[in-house]
């Protein structure tokens, strides 16, 4: 049950993940929105998710998970059937804000579950791992249904996503969960003790320039692609059967390897793997090879996230709900960070792309000493 729970849960939140560029499409034309306010609703998700996972970490350690999760998903179905009922820009984006929250709460206590789950020949990070494969699977699922079910009706895709959170919500409140860590009460001072800590300093960092890597490739990749001359529906083909796919089967290949590598050597891997492959996909003139080396970016990047929340939680095994929170809390700024800073390099120009882009490599190699620092 606990790992059925787990399952879900990660399910959920990659659902939720790829809501937003699912559905604003049809409500940017229903609502006639800009795409300054376009930006700012997403804005408004990101806000969301950093303010659930920063809070929710304190209060799973001492309610206890189940109460951070239900938490969580129960904002997720609000938000979901709020926004099926919004009547304009500023009930979108305040319904964007709270499914944020919720997918933030959903992220930290889902991720704190892997530690309680035993998997025979796997590790706890190839747990991590194995669990968070289920994060693309959501992902791919939000628009094939919005696209190939509901003929992109947003409606009916939020009540799909709001039942299957409500069924997940129902298992999660009759699956029994760890106790609390034995905390009575939220203490401030220890909550800043924890963040002054130079190991979580750095796995936050960590969290911090891989989501900015990630998120710029989602988010960019594609326009350069069209830039260089790759025909749209190519460049789309490539970021969804190239990315998304590398970071699935990344995920399944590293479980095994994490049983006999320690997970900081897989991160320091996975950085120098993120360096070469990013840079590469950059300079191909070739749409197979770029295909390919998008593919191979994908795999690299693959164990980073979760394997990172496994080093978290084996570090700060008292506070793990808290720790986590932390760190996911960094990788979302470097959500809010990304994007507006290749774009701020880019300009005007699609062509410039190539060179904005150039910082995914550098954060890569960033990333390479924050994992010797570790």
């Amino acid at each position: 049950m606990l790992i059925l729970a787990a399952i879900l849960a990660i399910f959920v939140y990659g659902m939720i993940a790829a809501m937003l560029g699912t559905i604003l499409p049809e409500l940017s034309k229903r609502f006639s929105l800009t795409p300054k306010q376009n930006g700012n609703i997403a804005m408004a998700q990101a806000v969301g998710l950093m303010v659930g996972s920063f809070f929710v970490g304190p209060m799973m350690d001492v309610q206890g998970m189940k109460t951070g999760l239900l938490l969580g998903l129960g904002l997720i179905v609000l938000a979901m059937f709020g926004l099926r009922t919004a009547g304009g820009y500023g009930a979108v984006a305040g319904f964007m804000l709270l499914l944020g929250m919720g997918g933030g709460a959903v992220v930290v206590g889902a991720n704190g579950l892997p530690p309680h789950i035993q998997v025979s020949s796997l590790s706890t990070a190839g747990v991590f791992n194995l669990l968070n494969l289920f994060f693309g699977l959501g992902g791919l699922v939000t628009p094939l249904v919005a696209a190939r079910l509901f003929a992109n009706n947003s409606s009916k895709l939020l009540i799909f996503a709001a039942t299957l959170s409500g069924l997940t919500l129902a298992v999660h409140a009759v699956t029994p969960m760890p106790a609390p860590s034995g905390q009575v009460s939220f203490q401030a001072s220890a909550v800043a003790g924890l963040m002054s800590e130079p190991a979580l300093i750095a796995l936050s960092l960590l969290l911090f320039l891989y989501v900015a890597c990630e998120v710029g490739v989602w988010n960019w990749l594609a326009r350069h692609l069209i830039a260089q001359g790759v025909p749209e529906a190519k460049a789309l083909t490539m970021l969804s059967l190239g990315f998304a796919l590398g970071l699935l089967v990344g995920r399944v290949a590293v479980s095994p390897i994490l049983t006999s590598v320690p997970p900081e050597q897989v991160l320091m891997g996975s950085a120098v793997l993120m360096a070469a492959t990013t840079f590469l996909m950059l300079q191909s003139a070739s749409p197979s090879v770029a295909w390919v080396l998008v593919l191979l970016a994908g795999v690299a990047m693959a164990p980073v996230f979760p394997t990172t929340l496994a080093v978290v939680s084996a570090k700060f095994p008292t506070m793990a709900a808290t720790a986590t929170g932390i760190a996911v809390t960094a990788g979302w700024l470097g959500l809010v960070v990304s994007s507006p800073l290749i774009g701020g390099i880019a300009g005007d120009d699609p062509k410039r792309l190539k060179k904005a882009l150039l910082l995914l490599p550098a954060m890569s190699l960033m990333m390479l000493a924050v994992s010797f620092a570790l």
